[in-house]
């Protein structure tokens, strides 16, 4: 339980400054998106975002299945990290929880 409080903190944060920043955008997500990677400087930025959120979604995948459940329970995780980024990766790890403790750095 005492796991997921940071992670859930930073979510309800994000969540609702993603809300807000939607609701008075002048501009569509997808509108958005595309303006930002219409500039090389912004694109690299986003295009590093995009290859962290798929790395995230490996872990998310190989963490989900060594619980010894199927893709398809993951894809709604993998939907909002596709389309709000980090979303996505907190959001499981609120759900999921941690599996493993930290270990002896001896080992």
């Amino acid at each position: 339980m005492k796991k997921v409080v940071i992670p859930s903190i930073i979510l309800l944060a994000f969540s609702g400054f993603t809300i807000y920043a939607m609701l008075i955008s002048q501009e569509s997500l997808l509108a958005f998106g595309v303006r930002l990677l219409s500039s090389i400087d912004t694109a690299q930025v986003v295009i590093d975002l995009y290859i962290f959120c798929s790395l995230a979604c490996v872990w998310m995948y190989f963490d989900n299945k060594s619980s010894g459940k199927g893709a398809i329970s993951v894809l709604p995780y993998f939907v909002l990290t596709a389309i709000f980024a980090s979303i996505g990766p907190l959001l499981y790890i609120v759900v999921k929880g941690f599996k493993n403790d930290i270990t002896d750095p001896k080992t």
